[in-house]
């Protein structure tokens, strides 16, 4: 037998030791807090009692049969008698009750359906197929897919995914001669694969995309077996996306000027880049967040000058209309799956202390329709304020503010800021109990939409990764300090959240202005950038230097990144409190590094406060809680209402 490396057996034994000692800590930290977690658990159960339980969950109509989701289980109804409904599936029944249903699609014909079902443990799902016949059957169990549609009754296409990765296009029939093969193959790491169905249904796309290219396969739905048809070539720095309509591609995109997604359109038989020509043009500012294609109609949601807009282009008449959403609107959730010849488009409108609420855009009517029946209610104690912070090189950075209206004397009031700043993904910005409870409990609740998001489009995104990392924390310092000019709170009652990615903006604030904050709260969040980019083995290295820059390239690469990654950075010094909630078994954030941080943070806070010896000096409060369940802020309702 091969012996182990001693360096390894070491470093496991560290982690084990490491890991011991910090569920240890956390067992003597929670049980200060029992009395109060109890009081927050009660509170938010009745939010979400009130507020969340009563939405419907999403629903796919194929004529006069609805399909639909509840409680791990699939129910078939008729269209015009929802209560009268069969159980098709259940995970329960299959071995499966651990899992939560992430996506069903049904094939063309009705006779088979695709299920997929993720574990909170993991980032990869299974898919399971079901034979909808008299009675249900299970067909057969895929695991380790993350994305798949029905070309054909009796034809899937899947991906696999490994190790985070996803690169391989099967596709499987379930015909007479049932067989699996490999029909795509991407070589590049760097990209990952995904299948979409347009809405036409009439082509499966395999979509390859880096972080700032895009290539793009059709497979033709009435003729499944043929090869595959390349749409374009990928082209450095060109992101593109695909629908169908009438033998024309509508293609979104980055190409051309200003860098910014357009809309464009080539016929299917010449698709091109020199035949891709311009169908419309977005407003200068202005963020497209997502785009639906109707059989007569386009709808894109849109943010502008910081609210929601909904732009419908009519393919008749060949006009837009333009709608400005609620303004206590933050956030949109279309429906899942509306049907492609609908004359109504439903969707959700949210915000992080607004429930969700359905509204209804009418094509025939041309006109925005509140869905009343719900009864859901808008929250009319919560003020919204929208700031611009001037950041260090004169930038203007939004800031999202919601307060209680009956709050008096802001500045004694406690402030929790919100940060994210990377990959070009906005701020999550969705109803979430918790937020809700603070505001009623006298917080201010402040979102910083610091460069490195997408919340300004594709520039801004650009202007805050690689050697422009270091504008986002200057865009976050700019921002808390403004808030706390206009009366916001204070230093000494101020918080940051930050997830994931959040978690290097927030560090590097923790390093270079602590003055700023009393407390930091980070999830599974990222704070050893450097080790970590220089680790090629790891699963999302080479695909993240898009974002990060690859330290092993360039000396300067090296210098800039090691100049704000928050572990690197840690020093003797006053530090806000830090509370971090990290996962035993993500595959993201590895664990060893969050371990590593929170032991040289406490070292230093120790040997600042050993230095000083000033009597009454505060020494911040250090604390990791491990979650054994779920993976990379990914948790269940029961499981985030722990944390």
């Amino acid at each position: 037998k091969r012996k182990k490396n001693p360096s390894v057996i070491t470093s496991e034994l560290l982690y084990k030791d490491l890991l011991r000692s910090e569920q240890e800590n956390w067992k003597e930290n929670s049980a200060r807090y029992k009395s109060m977690m109890k009081r927050i658990k009660q509170k938010l159960e009745e939010l979400h009692d009130k507020y969340t339980l009563n939405l419907s969950s999403p629903r796919i109509r194929f004529g006069e049969n609805v399909y639909f989701e509840e409680n791990g289980c699939i129910f078939l109804s008729k269209a015009d008698d929802v209560d009268k409904a069969n159980v098709l599936f259940s995970t329960e029944d299959i071995g499966f009750s651990d899992a939560h249903i992430q996506r069903i699609r049904i094939s063309p014909d009705q006779r088979y359906m695709a299920i997929s079902l993720k574990s909170e443990n993991s980032e990869e799902a299974t898919c399971v197929i079901m034979k909808l016949d008299c009675s249900p059957l299970l067909e057969k169990v895929i695991p380790n897919t993350f994305s798949f549609e029905w070309a054909t009754s009796g034809v899937l296409f899947y991906t696999s995914q490994k190790n985070l990765k996803c690169q391989e296009v099967f596709m499987t029939t379930f015909t007479d001669e049932k067989h699996s093969k490999l029909v795509y193959s991407e070589q590049d790491e760097r990209f990952f694969v995904d299948i979409y169905c347009t809405k036409d249904r009439r082509f499966l796309t395999i979509n390859s995309n880096s972080k700032t290219t895009s290539e793009v396969w059709l497979v033709d739905c009435s003729h499944p077996f043929k090869p595959l048809v390349l749409v374009q070539a990928r082209t450095k720095g060109v992101i593109y996306h695909v629908e169908h309509r009438n033998d024309d591609l509508y293609i979104l995109t980055t190409y051309g000027e200003p860098a910014e997604y357009k809309l464009m359109k080539a016929p299917v038989a010449s698709s091109g880049m020199e035949n891709w020509q311009l169908f419309y043009a977005l407003e200068e500012k202005t963020k497209l967040i997502d785009l639906e294609m109707f059989s007569n109609h386009c709808i894109m949601f849109l943010q502008r000058n910081r609210h929601l807009y909904l732009d419908v282009i009519s393919f008749a008449s060949c006009s837009v209309q333009s709608i400005k959403l609620p303004t206590w609107a933050c956030a949109f959730e279309l429906e899942s799956h509306p049907e492609y010849t609908t004359s109504t488009c439903y969707f959700q409108l949210t915000s992080p202390v607004h429930p969700p609420k359905r509204f209804a855009y009418s094509f025939k009517e041309n006109n925005l329709i509140e869905q009343a029946e719900q009864e859901v209610p808008i929250i009319k104690n919560c003020h919204t304020t929208r700031l611009l912070a001037k950041s260090k090189d004169e930038t203007l950075v939004p800031i999202t503010v919601f307060h209680n209206m009956k709050s008096k004397e802001l500045h004694r009031k406690p402030l929790l800021v919100h940060v994210y700043g990377a990959y070009g993904i906005d701020l999550n910005m969705s109803f979430k109990e918790e937020k809700l409870m603070l505001i009623e409990e006298g917080w201010i609740l402040a979102y910083c939409h610091v460069r490195g998001g997408g919340e300004l489009g594709l520039g801004w995104h650009k202007d805050g990764c690689q050697h422009n990392k270091l504008k986002g924390l200057h865009d976050l310092q700019a921002c808390i300090m403004l808030l706390h000019e206009l009366g916001f709170s204070q230093p000494k009652s101020t918080a940051v959240a930050a997830a994931s990615a959040g978690g290097v903006l927030a560090g590097a604030l923790c390093n270079t202005h602590p003055q700023l904050i009393r407390a930091v709260v980070l999830q599974a969040p990222f704070l050893d950038v450097l080790n970590t980019m220089l680790k090629t083995h790891l699963p999302l290295t080479i695909e993240e230097q898009d974002e990060w820059g690859n330290p092993l390239a360039d000396e300067k690469t090296m210098k800039y990144i090691k100049n704000y990654c928050p572990y690197q950075n840690i020093k003797p010094q006053p530090y806000p409190s830090v509370f971090i909630t990290a996962y035993e078994n993500d595959q993201r954030v590895p664990l060893i590094g969050i371990l590593r941080y929170v032991q040289k943070l406490r070292k230093a806070t120790r040997d600042y406060a050993s230095r000083t010896e000033r009597e009454g000096s505060w020494i911040p409060n250090i604390i990791l809680d491990i979650q054994a369940n779920g993976s990379h802020c990914n948790s269940s309702w029961e499981d985030s209402l722990s944390e």
